[in-house]
């Protein structure tokens, strides 16, 4: 007998009815059975020796009706996440470029890690649908969800195909060894209720508990200045930012301060200056005192002047990641994942391209206690913003499949971490379900609207990123947080029109638990820092509903308790109006009117609309950059007080 010979049968998948079954196993002895309990199914493996199973799916007749919509969630954290008309076709990069992603080359330069090409080949036709560990789909405010109940087994990917009435449930168990007697592979739960009470029965059932995750509005350095960052940059916005009339509780430094990706503890040489530090005497005039600072000291010197401003201290890093130019790669390649041939494997081109920590290495386990030690404890910073987590798990290893990596790597930062904060970044989303206190749950946006089709799905998308926050809402507060990424009002350094500006920064927060931006805040004129006082003063709207039309324009309903109103945006045009006019046209009017109450308008001087006037012309132009094509507008100049040159992209 073929060891590899697909096994087949039909089986009683309780609440899904029949279903058929499919699996590859590589071995003689391997039985599978389905077992319903009320509205969830058990699908499980008795082995008589240690055993493996490729890809398991199991296919179920399901009837889609005219008018419904279904829900794709995307892979991890920066994958695109949306609700389409049953009719529609899923986002894909182009024909090309997916081509270019299932083969080979991307998988040795790592380009495919960062989403599930190495993981499921869909279908990219009119119709299909797939996501990862949950999905759902809705008629009016009713939705049917499918979800799995731990994704610890191996992912669960949910491939709707609305075109044969059919949902074909798949378990990615590569790598995994199954061992003697029984094993669970998939825990499976339907459940048909109201949107948000569906959701709360989800996350009760899989025993997913969120961890107190209040509003945090702050600030972080990467949107305006990338890694070309330095502590005279730092102490200017953060001063910038103390001095507003209203109170951010978050400041946090993103990449650029450390002397190589890997290299935590070790600051850049040229990162320090001498600064002055600016207080306020009794009379309340400036006083200026220089300070040196010294690289020996890390970090701590700017987690005591964040905490000076009565912030909380953030500190960017990739805890997973080392780069070549790394003391850590140069000293310990024992340390790093391999493949089966012994050679360490790239995780993705990001720094000139990067390689990932084995987490089942105790030295490497030690390695990152010690790191979460200094930087929580000895230098005193309060959030840590863990990117690239994905790099951990990309692929399988020591006899455990991909998810189950992902768990334990989570399970790692959470004890390294202990009660302090964890912004999650750059993760398939399940295994950080209760683990991390805020998420990413889009990709980083741009710094205009564009979305180029030669780019991975994960890759960076202003029009993605406001989706993902609509769609993904159902997260907030039950997994986790919501970060939807920052948002800018700033007139430098971008080149997105005010509406759009302002429309990023109403999503947000509509949307986000987590409101940061990285601009210079001393530089805002009297409408951008209204519009800003707006997004941080705390009022939450409530969502009476959200969705996404055949052409692609994201329509959303909600109410901060005085009138419902309406946002409509093609996401990818950023044509942006607040009620039905075509879209074809440029949008006529700014979100802003949506910002501004109706007493800070009519408190406006003349001089204040003539320069509202100038910020959001009828047809603002977005201004051109010379800068070549770049993950992440890599190439735009940022605007520092020394004028640096532009810094290369991480993401």
């Amino acid at each position: 007998m073929n060891t590899n010979d697909l096994k087949t049968k039909e089986v009683d998948a309780g609440v899904f009815g029949k279903a058929t079954l499919t699996y590859s196993a590589k071995t003689e002895g391997i039985g599978i059975s389905v077992t319903p309990s009320g509205d969830a199914i058990t699908v499980t493996a008795t082995c008589d020796a240690p055993s493996e199973i490729g890809m398991l799916k199991l296919t179920i007749n399901c009837k889609f009706s005219d008018n419904c919509r279904i829900y794709a969630n995307g892979f991890q954290s920066w994958t695109d996440s949306f609700e389409y008309p049953k009719n529609a076709k899923q986002y894909s990069p182009s024909p090309l470029m997916r081509k270019f992603l299932y083969g080979s080359l991307a998988r040795a330069t790592g380009i495919s890690r960062s989403g599930d090409y190495c993981i499921y080949k869909s279908c990219h036709t009119a119709g299909r649908f797939y996501g990862f560990s949950y999905g759902y789909i809705r008629k009016n405010n009713e939705i049917s969800l499918i979800g799995s109940l731990d994704d610890s087994t191996g992912y669960t990917i949910f491939d709707f195909d609305t075109t044969a009435d059919k949902l074909t449930i798949l378990v990615d168990l590569e790598g995994r060894t199954l061992e003697t007697g029984e094993n669970v592979l998939a825990r499976i739960i339907l459940i048909n209720d109201e949107y948000d009470a569906a959701f709360d029965r989800y996350f009760a059932a899989a025993g997913i508990k969120c961890r107190p995750c209040p509003v945090r509005k702050g600030y972080t350095t990467w949107y305006n200045y990338y890694a070309d960052i330095d502590s005279e940059v730092i102490c200017r916005d953060l001063e910038a930012l103390s001095d507003c009339r209203f109170k951010a509780d978050v400041f946090q430094v993103d990449d650029g301060y450390q002397h190589a990706v890997g290299d935590w503890l070790k600051i850049r040489s040229d990162f320090y200056h001498v600064q002055n530090d600016i207080n306020k005497d009794n009379s309340g005039n400036d006083s200026r005192e220089q300070k040196t600072f010294d690289v020996k000291d890390g970090m701590r010197p700017i987690a005591e002047m964040i905490h000076a401003k009565g912030m909380l201290a953030g500190l960017w890093l990739a805890p997973f990641a080392v780069v070549a130019t790394s003391e850590i790669f140069r000293e310990h390649k024992d340390w790093l994942v391999k493949d089966k041939k012994g050679k360490p494997v790239k995780a993705g081109l990001n720094w000139g391209g990067f390689y990932a920590l084995d987490i089942y290495n105790e030295e490497v386990r030690a390695h990152l206690k010690n790191v979460f030690d200094v930087i929580l404890n000895t230098w005193g910073f309060d959030l840590v913003k863990l990117d690239f987590l994905y790099a951990a798990a990309m692929i399988p290893a020591h006899g455990k499949c991909r998810a189950k990596i992902m768990y334990d790597a989570m399970d790692l930062l959470r004890e390294c971490v202990g009660d302090k904060l964890i912004l999650g970044c750059g993760v398939p989303l399940m295994p950080a379900f209760g683990k991390v206190d805020y998420c990413r749950i889009g990709p980083d946006i741009s710094l205009d609207w564009k979305k180029s089709d030669f780019d991975v799905r994960e890759g960076v998308s202003t029009s993605h990123a406001i989706a993902n926050s609509a769609f993904r809402r159902h997260l907030d507060g039950r997994a986790f947080g919501n970060d939807p990424d920052v948002f800018i009002l700033r007139n430098p350094n971008n080149s997105l029109t005010f509406k759009q500006k302002t429309t990023l920064a109403e999503i947000n927060k509509l949307f986000g638990s987590v409101l940061f931006m990285s601009d210079d805040v001393s530089e805002y004129n009297d409408l951008q820092m209204n519009a800003l006082a707006h997004v941080f003063d705390g009022r939450r709207a409530q969502i009476k509903e959200v969705t996404l039309s055949d052409k692609n324009v994201l329509s959303i309903r909600y109410d901060y308790g005085n009138g419902e109103k309406k946002l409509d945006v093609a996401i990818y045009t950023g044509c942006i109006n607040k009620g039905d006019e075509d879209f074809d046209l440029v949008g006529k009017e700014s979100i802003i009117d949506v910002l501004l109450d109706d007493k800070k308008k009519e408190e406006k001087t003349p001089e204040d609309r003539q320069e509202a006037k100038k910020e959001t012309p009828e047809k603002e132009k977005p201004v051109k950059k010379e800068a070549p094509a770049k993950e992440k507008s890599a190439a735009q100049a940022p605007k520092t007080a020394q004028k640096k040159t532009a810094p290369k992209s991480k993401k």
